[in-house]
């Protein structure tokens, strides 16, 4: 007996039982790739992969609809992979044991992948069902989304003639993405010289901080611990002569960092200062970051440090860094449309290093904002590198699928959606890029701890949400 048997809808579920039988984690979609490919395949319709494991699926329009224009349905195949430790499973070979507790489908003791599965799951059914009224569709299912939208940066969309696009990757039925940043990660390196100091060090580490998603919660003003290490050390440096030994902060550009710890030679007796300057940082954040916590301690050592001027340029390019909100949406009320996120620094032998992770919802200042980033390396002698571009989706001012959309949720809810632009980053943005006047939109059921061991699916709110793309479908004549 299958675990989602009775569940309604019949052949949505069916397919998300289906692709959680295959191991489809970032890197390693091939498998999940090819069973869509044969799905069409063996239905007789028109289908592209490419060498990335994007799937392209096309159906022609229904009796009534044969000429109206296609309509791209957009979904990514491959999920975040996490398990609690004491469960014995490969999730890179073994499939995740579904479970099911009459509201919601989760994983025992694994991430479920709803994200993204539940969107291929809506599109196989839509693919599988000729009772449905719909115009011409295709069906665009990418790769490696969750590690940076790698699948639809390199789809080539030459294959697709439609340019309205409902996007099936959001996680809160009724709340109507319509917008988001684009981004680019900035890799700064400065050289350093160096010299040998005997005597008196002081590591101070940060941490506790309360971190998050840099397109998520950087609004909201959190510690970066980068940053504080910045501050800490232009405080330091202003009364003292120190030397720079090593600092290191940050897991991953695109995540506020928690915790960073640096190591400074000083001839004079500073210990208590470094304390005083450090409750007085802790003060300051104790309103967002109330776990912070800034130990300092003193060793005699013997070791390499920045020499004077390396140190001086390091404390001053950190410290005068841009980091955080640099501009709201005159479009969009309470939405960032600028930012800049410190997420890493660290030492080489002879280098400094900075990466950061640089978003705008308006292209224009994106460059802007990378050009001053830019520039601001150049001042200390040091050279920029960029790497994973995307572009940013701007918000219409008129849209016709935003307006269907919301005009079928409210009969169908009785109540209005949430029309919202967000500053992380989506593969709409993409194909934004790509299709010119696209018209697009993203939505999904209610999904909960995405990426965590307890993520959860809506078994109701996700029969809703295809009651409102079978209609909605059915008013794009």
């Amino acid at each position: 007996m299958r675990i989602l048997e009775n569940l309604k809808p019949d052949k949505v579920f069916y397919y998300f039982e289906e692709i959680e039988k295959i191991p489809h984690g970032s890197g390693n979609t091939k498998e999940i790739s090819e069973y869509c490919y044969n799905f069409a395949k063996e239905r007789n319709l028109e289908v592209i992969k490419d060498e990335f494991d994007n799937v392209i699926i096309k159906k022609s329009g229904t009796k009534g609809y044969e000429n109206s224009n296609p309509v791209i349905i957009q979904g990514h195949l491959d999920m975040v992979c996490v398990k609690e430790e004491n469960i014995d499973k490969d999730l890179s070979i073994d499939p995740v044991d579904l479970m099911c507790d009459g509201s919601y489908i989760y994983a025992k003791g694994t991430t479920l992948g709803g994200d993204n599965g539940i969107a291929v799951a809506y599109a196989l059914a839509l693919l599988d069902d000729d009772k449905i009224e719909h115009p011409p569709l295709e069906i665009v299912l990418t790769s490696d989304e969750e590690i940076g939208l790698i699948g639809a940066s390199k789809l080539d969309t030459s294959y697709l003639e439609g340019t309205t696009m409902i996007n099936l990757d959001s996680e809160i039925e009724g709340a109507f993405t319509v917008g988001c940043a684009g981004g680019v990660n900035v890799y700064s390196k400065l050289i350093v010289s160096k010299e040998e100091k005997q005597g008196t060090f002081y590591t101070v580490d940060i941490r506790g901080l309360e971190g998050g998603h840099s397109g998520v919660e950087i609004h909201k003003n959190r510690g970066n611990a980068n940053v504080i290490a910045g501050k800490l050390l232009y405080l330091i440096s202003k009364n003292h002569k120190i030397n720079l030994a090593d600092i290191k902060g940050g897991t991953k550009d695109n995540a506020i960092p928690v915790s960073n710890s640096f190591v400074i030679h000083c001839e004079n007796n500073i210990i208590d200062e470094i304390r005083e300057f450090s409750e007085e940082i802790k003060k300051e954040y104790e309103n967002t970051d109330s776990g912070m916590i800034i130990d300092v301690n003193s060793i005699s050592d013997k070791r390499y440090v920045f020499d004077e001027s390396s140190t001086v340029k390091v404390i001053e390019y950190l410290y005068n860094h841009k980091n955080g909100v640099m501009e709201m949406s005159r479009l969009v009320n309470g939405l960032v449309e600028t930012s800049l996120n410190i997420g890493i620094v660290y030492c080489e032998k002879n280098s400094f290093h900075l990466c950061a992770s640089l978003r705008s919802s308006v292209d224009a200042k994106k460059k802007q904002l990378m050009d001053e980033v830019k520039n601001h390396a150049l001042k200390y002698g040091g050279n920029v590198i960029t790497d994973g571009e995307y572009p940013g989706w701007e918000v219409k001012e008129v849209s016709r699928i935003r307006e269907i959309m919301s005009e079928v949720y409210e009969n169908q809810m009785g109540k209005k959606p949430v029309i919202e632009a967000i500053h992380a980053g989506l593969e709409c943005g993409i194909f934004a890029g790509k299709i010119k006047n696209l018209d697009c939109i993203s939505i999904g059921p209610d999904m909960y701890d995405v990426h965590t061991t307890s993520e959860k699916l809506s078994i109701e709110s996700t029969k809703r949400t295809w009651d409102l793309i079978v209609e909605v479908l059915r008013r794009l004549v």
